[in-house]
């Protein structure tokens, strides 16, 4: 039975703000040979148990972003040139964020870096994360990136995945309690705040919500963007992300789950939409709302198969393993803030980071330059119970 006039009664009577989020199968025979060290991945492969995100893990992990952020090539530009002048190297382009494939997976390298080293201060390579951290995210190679957005036709660049990364890592600097951390977030809040506005002005134009399981997803970008405005207590994105989220999902039924996943996907549609309203309405409201949109997650029987990963050699293909942890992450923040009604989803997070989590060490560059940035957020969101 349709649920949209209560819901609406709901959200008038309480207020539109949003409460922040508070925040398998065994590895085959013929996939064990990507893996380095057995002591990474005992703990990975026990299916409906939990990994341990602990000090030897984190030290695996930050080997990644650190193998990558000042590897220049192969570079995926996605670059639009004005004309001949615009071309350059990827360093000569983007100063800070030139590494690891592409610009958001630089960022997100950056972000991994910080988060680790926030969590788990006393790392292996605590001095050369550090070294490494002030060296790139200098004020200098931020205003380059600052003039690189600036440039005449990048005004849609990174739009709005590359964006949400970019506010995800300063939200993590300016809630880390560190002299370096002081410093960088200075050195970034001028990017900072041209991504704030390029949401800001951006979202009022968008007519109808991206529902793709890859980067151009809206429910995504808008999901770290209100992240961010919730812990700096940014209003004015925040009741831009909010109303924005409501006008495109609200009245959203019958998510087509089943559809999922797609060949390339890494994020999943439906979830990546069910996080964001997590985020933006009050229980009740949430509550009605998931009813119509996904009424199967109120099961405690509910299941889904993880995406199974071919070939990880090919860089659209093992975008799976990526699908894997986003959807962890989702049902953790389900089961984190609404434990009595969906803490049953823990188990089923699990099992998808179980699936995945031990290819990462050993993996090749099409996934390596990017995957650990997720494995550590659905980490992170599993840890917070």
């Amino acid at each position: 039975m349709k649920k949209i006039i209560g819901l609406i009664i709901i959200i008038l009577f309480i207020g539109c703000k949003g409460d922040k989020t508070k925040e398998m199968e065994e590895v085959s025979a013929s996939e064990s040979d990507s893996l380095s060290d057995e002591n990474f991945i005992s703990e990975s492969i026990l299916g409906e148990e939990a990994v341990e995100f602990n000090f030897e893990k984190a030290n695996r992990l930050a080997d990644l972003p650190l193998g990558c952020i000042e590897t220049e090539y192969p570079n995926k530009l996605g670059q639009t040139l004005e004309n001949k002048e615009a071309l350059g190297t990827p360093q000569e382009l983007h100063p800070a964020f030139y590494g690891c494939f592409d610009w958001h997976s630089s960022v997100h390298a950056h972000w991994s870096l910080v988060s680790l080293l926030k969590q788990f201060p006393d790392l292996e390579k605590e001095e050369e994360i550090r070294e490494k951290l002030q060296k790139s995210l200098s004020a200098e190679n931020i205003m380059g990136e600052v003039e690189y957005f600036q440039r005449t036709q990048s005004d849609s660049y990174e739009r709005t995945y590359g964006w949400a990364w970019l506010l995800k890592l300063a939200e993590e600097l300016k809630t880390w309690e560190d002299p370096l951390a002081k410093e960088l977030d200075a050195n970034l809040q001028p990017l900072t705040d041209l991504i704030v506005q390029r949401y800001v002005d951006f979202l009022p134009k968008l007519n109808y919500p991206v529902r793709v399981g890859e980067h151009s997803n809206t429910a995504f970008g808008m999901s770290f963007a209100y992240d961010f405005a919730n812990s700096t207590a940014n209003q004015d994105l925040m009741d831009a992300i909010s109303k924005r989220a409501r006008d495109f999902y609200l009245n959203d039924d019958d998510c087509p789950i089943s559809w999922e996943p797609g060949g390339y996907d890494f994020l999943s549609p439906c979830l990546q939409e069910v996080d964001i309203m997590l985020r933006i309405l009050p229980r009740n409201a949430f509550n009605l709302w998931i009813e119509d949109f996904m009424p199967d997650l109120k099961n405690e029987d509910f299941t889904m198969e993880v995406g199974e990963v071919s070939d990880r050699s090919d860089g659209k293909l093992v975008h799976l393993d990526g699908l894997n942890f986003s959807r962890a992450w989702v049902f953790y923040h389900l089961a984190n803030t609404y434990p009595e009604d969906y803490g049953y989803l823990r188990t089923l997070a699990n099992e998808h980071v179980s699936y995945s989590f031990p290819n990462l060490v050993g993996d090749s560059y099409e996934g390596g330059h990017w995957l650990g940035s997720f494995a550590i957020y659905a980490l992170q969101a599993a840890s917070k119970e």
